[in-house]
């Protein structure tokens, strides 16, 4: 934090700010040093002493000043780049005016006036730098800032470290400098591992938080007819005009996948010291992200079955200037790169799940929605569909990092991840672009052959889920957790139901063997769907039948020797394919089905029940912070309502839980329908022949 008399000084200039009527000309630099080169303020303290409410003020009743104040920030932000920042003087400076900025625009963008002012032109600002004799090419606010953030991230001795030992360097020697040698990390394309310097990461990060305050104006605009309108700020940051993409890509990439949270391992060392490496990494994500949010007319995404129709590198002639980051992304193709992103990914997305003997003794890192953010950017860009029966090899083309993930187990330290994640925020409402993102990656690797060879591997690593322990394979988490998804999710990932499903058709055809759990999981979504009333609420509801129905196909006709598990659970439930035989095609008996909805009766209770019992170390999903969104999608009863009640034992049995006798209704009729005397005593026997387990022959509850 700054001192006492730095913040009041800076907070005293606020005042003045705020309290002037006339406006302050630009050459009163006495007046506007005040906010930059007199103080030394953090940005918490400039947070704080620039409340919103003035900032608003001030654009209101002294735009000019405003606009101002705005213009010499930027001012500060290119002389220091152009000066190089040697003197500590000139640090500050640069610094107090990155913070100014990140405080100041979005009350700009908010305001539909004052969208346009950072791309107006400021006189003298020519782009071919002669002065006042160019301003008819003068140079936007918005590019002056831009390309004075990007100079700066790779500036000597402020973000990166000098590679001479004299102190002072010449401004042509800034202006020439070749910044690839100065990246960040090393990893893609960069061998060469830079000294940690503490200071150098806060200034690196100080910057881009500005950097992303740039790019977020799109927030605050309206939604646009046409999807495919992209950002300014991102489209020029991106383009050939910054001569700093290379090396900035390089080193934001390898910042993220180069960072270890646990270290040497030491228990509860994140206790014990401060983790400055860990903001940086963060910000590095988002920037890193955003400036990949390629055109969707120049990429395509997976279709429903999961294969894509296109590749971001099909386009030759892509709309407006190309997006240097995705094209770098796209061109990366070495082995030991990929290996590096890959790993790098996986280990972060994995140490949510790191589990200790001493409670709470690693770091827990809260960024893996970025981290799924820049995986899916990384599958959709870097790609390439192979000819059927070909292999990049035999076509003479380089490797991509689909293919790269998919040819080997590796792809499944990624899976397990996902699936934790998706399992933990199923009942949070705010989490759900977590859940659909996740959903994603997924469909896409499922479009893949290899995917669903890879989930023949056994699960042995237990990572604490709060789903039923079972012995098996991947495919059977997969197969658990998505069931879980969608018998215990909000409403808000109805939606998703055809995309998990989908997922289950792709793999389907190569799953060796299933487990008790998963068979009898997949009968339960079956007997779910296929419910009368529910296959006629909705003209799209057929559709989950027609893809479970397709999974059983596949893996009969595919993989029969391994799933007795999955045959023997089909013939147990041979009634609901029955049933689905003799569905009602009348309209009376429709509307009678569908009128059974309305009277359903209260959920039974799972007290007791094996579905309960988890995982060790696991933990229920937790719902949505109050405040949430609500949902506005038409309620839907819970799985729980649509089946029979039953219970799984840890050997993967089900056994069958009596009905709760329910209250009639007010006008005296019974809420739900009685088991005739000939099916009761039917389900007796059954019962009791089967020593407890749950009988074929079971009623399912009536609506």
């Amino acid at each position: 934090m700054g001192s006492a008399d730095s913040k009041l000084n800076f907070r005293k200039a606020v005042i003045q700010l705020t309290t002037k009527t006339q406006p302050v000309e630009a050459t009163d630099d006495a007046f506007w040093d005040q906010f930059w080169a007199d103080t030394a303020t953090s940005v918490q303290d400039v947070f704080a002493l620039v409340p919103a409410a003035e900032i608003r003020a001030v654009r209101e009743e002294s735009p000019s000043n405003l606009a101002t104040l705005c213009y010499k920030a930027v001012e500060k932000l290119v002389q220091g780049a152009e000066s190089g920042c040697h003197l500590e003087k000139e640090k500050q400076i640069v610094l107090n005016c990155s913070r100014l900025l990140t405080r100041v625009l979005p009350y700009i963008f908010e305001d539909p006036d004052w969208r346009g002012f950072f791309w107006s032109t400021v006189p003298g600002a020519g782009r071919g730098g002669q002065g006042e004799d160019d301003d008819e090419n003068a140079r936007p606010l918005a590019e002056s800032l831009l390309l004075a953030i990007a100079d700066l991230l790779f500036c000597p001795d402020f973000t990166v470290q000098s590679h001479r030992r004299s102190t002072v360097d010449s401004a042509e020697d800034v202006h020439s400098l070749d910044s690839c040698e100065y990246i960040w990390e090393a990893g893609v394309g960069f061998a060469h591992s830079p000294q940690p310097n503490y200071i150098h990461d806060v200034n690196r990060m100080e910057l881009l938080k500005l950097l992303l305050t740039c790019f977020s104006e799109a927030m605050y605009l309206p939604p646009a007819p046409d999807s495919g309108s992209t950002n300014p700020w991102v489209q020029f940051f991106c383009s050939s005009e910054n001569r700093h993409t290379l090396p900035l890509f390089t080193s934001l990439l390898n910042t993220v996948c180069a960072y270890d949270p646990v270290g040497y391992g030491i228990p509860y060392n994140h206790l014990l010291f401060s983790d400055y490496r860990e903001p940086l990494v963060e910000e590095a994500a988002q920037v890193l992200i955003v400036t990949l949010d390629h055109d969707s007319t120049t990429s395509t995404s997976p279709t429903v079955d999961g294969t894509t129709t296109g590749t971001a590198m099909d386009d030759a002639d892509p709309p407006g200037p190309e997006n240097l980051f995705v094209n770098y992304l796209s061109r990366i193709h070495r082995e030991e790169d990929f290996q590096f992103i890959l790993k790098g990914i996986a280990r972060l997305l994995s140490n949510p799940l790191l589990q200790t003997y001493l409670p709470n003794s690693t770091k827990k890192i809260q960024f893996h929605q970025e981290l799924l953010v820049l995986f899916w950017k990384l599958c959709d860009f870097n790609k390439v569909c192979w000819p059927q029966g070909r292999s990049h090899q035999q076509l003479g083309l380089p490797e991509k990092f689909l293919f790269f993930v998919l040819k080997s187990s590796d792809v499944l330290d990624i899976l397990v991840p996902i699936l934790y994640f998706l399992n933990d925020a199923r009942a949070d409402q705010s989490r759900v672009g977590l859940m659909h993102i996740g959903v994603f990656i997924l469909l896409l690797l499922s479009g893949e052959r290899n995917f669903g060879v890879r989930l023949n591997k056994p699960y042995s690593v237990r990572v604490p889920m709060d789903i039923p322990v079972f012995t098996g394979t991947h495919a059977d988490l997969l197969i658990v957790v998505f069931h879980k998804i969608i018998t215990s999710g909000h409403q808000r990932l109805q939606p998703l139901f055809d995309c998990l499903l989908t997922i289950v058709v792709n793999v389907s055809p190569y799953l060796k063997s299933l487990s008790m759990v998963a068979a009898n999981k997949l009968l339960h979504l079956l007997e779910a769907f296929s419910t009368t009333w529910f296959l006629f609420s909705a003209a799209q509801n057929h559709h989950l039948v027609f893809f479970l129905l397709e999974v059983f196909n596949n893996i009969i006709q595919y993989q029969f020797d391994g799933n007795s598990n999955l045959v023997y659970a089909i013939i147990r439930k041979r009634s609901v394919f029955h049933q689905l035989a003799n569905l009602p095609t009348d309209l009376p008996a429709i509307h009678k089905a569908l009128q059974r909805r309305r009277r359903a009766p209260e959920p039974l209770s799972r007290t007791g029940s094996q579905e309960g019992a988890s995982m060790e170390g696991s933990r229920p999903a937790a719902p949505a912070e109050p405040g949430t969104l609500k949902t506005s999608l038409v309620a839907t009863p819970g799985i729980d309502k649509l089946t029979e009640k039953s219970q799984v034992s840890e050997d993967g049995t089900l056994r069958s839980l009596e009905p709760v006798p329910q209250q009639g209704s007010a006008d005296g009729s019974p809420t739900v329908e009685e088991p005739s005397q000939a099916r009761r005593e039917q389900r007796r026997l059954s019962n009791a022949s089967a020593s407890g387990q749950w009988s074929p022959t079971s009623e399912p509850l009536l609506w």
